[in-house]
């Protein structure tokens, strides 16, 4: 038999370390940028203090997540293309970050006519720059590894519902280890932030468009409203500074607006929108059907 004649699986590769990788590319990738992840975090930190150099910082961090995600990806893999950030797609990037922006700008609006916002004033230009650095870095990595590896991947193996609902409780999960985090506070960023940023993902199989939207609702929550943002602890310096007040059904409470009714109206709305027209699209895959031996 000629070499060409084989299957595909049986042929001799030309990386032996690509497929016994791959067998494991699960537990592979997400360890490797979860520390990825962790040593971003920690540069962001260092440099937040220092406003001009934490923006050109964070957007460093940003694009070496990035490549470090397809890096990986093609080595753990074995994939030659990495189509979910595809350089022709960026362009999602601003879809995602106006409906960000549009979106927690309704909702601080909601919060407004309800009666929770107690002090609105002028905060920090300088603080404002400094958080867009810090937010793009933080959006690219947790989309990439909640997105890009956790939904994904699961989603091969267990369909777009399944995979949609356990990657969005982990989402929420992982903001419990913030200073004011609360049981009920993680699981509305799981109701809205995980399934939201899913169904982006779902509605466009592409990682740019999340991105934008993450880092948009993270930027516009805290580097222009100034609100500390899933329970941290630290109350940003931005280009406003928003006192909230009322019950917690109306502000979120400590955890912050993210926990309120209102955003779990407003981006549940988005949600099932992007949704929608992703199953329009064809684009909600069902659970793959095991055939036995």
């Amino acid at each position: 038999m000629e070499p060409s004649a084989l299957p595909e699986d049986s042929r001799p590769s030309t990386e032996p370390s690509a497929p016994r990788l791959r067998r494991f590319r699960f537990p592979v990738l997400f360890v490797a940028l979860f520390a990825v992840m962790l040593a971003v975090v920690g540069i962001d930190t260092l440099v937040a203090p220092l406003p001009l150099l934490a923006l050109p910082v964070g957007i460093g961090l940003a694009a070496a997540g990035i490549v470090c995600y397809r890096r990986l990806s093609r080595a753990v893999e074995g994939r030659e293309d990495v189509p979910e950030l595809a350089p022709d797609r960026w362009r999602g990037l601003g879809r995602g970050a106006l409906l960000g922006f549009g979106l927690f700008c309704a909702l601080m609006l909601a919060i407004l006519v309800f009666g929770g916002v107690d002090d609105l004033s002028w905060g920090s230009f300088l603080g404002f720059l400094g958080l867009a650095g810090m937010m793009s870095s933080v959006a690219v990595m947790e989309e990439v590894l909640f997105r890009g590896v956790l939904f994904r991947i699961l989603e091969e193996r267990a369909g777009t519902v399944i995979s949609l609902v356990v990657s969005s409780l982990l989402f929420g999960a992982t903001h419990l280890v913030n200073v004011n985090a609360t049981l009920w506070g993680a699981l509305a960023i799981g109701l809205t932030g995980g399934a939201m940023l899913a169904s982006a993902y779902v509605v466009t199989r592409s990682l740019w468009f999340p991105i934008g939207l993450h880092f948009a609702w993270n930027f516009t929550h805290a580097g222009v409203f100034g609100i500390a943002v899933s329970g941290s602890e630290d109350v940003p310096n931005g280009l406003l500074h928003t006192t909230l007040s009322g019950p917690s059904v109306l502000t979120g409470g400590t955890f912050g607006p993210e926990a309120s009714l209102m955003a779990l109206v407003v981006c549940l709305a988005a949600t099932v929108v992007l949704l929608r027209r992703a199953s329009r699209a064809g684009q909600i895959r069902p659970r793959p059907v095991r055939v036995g031996k």
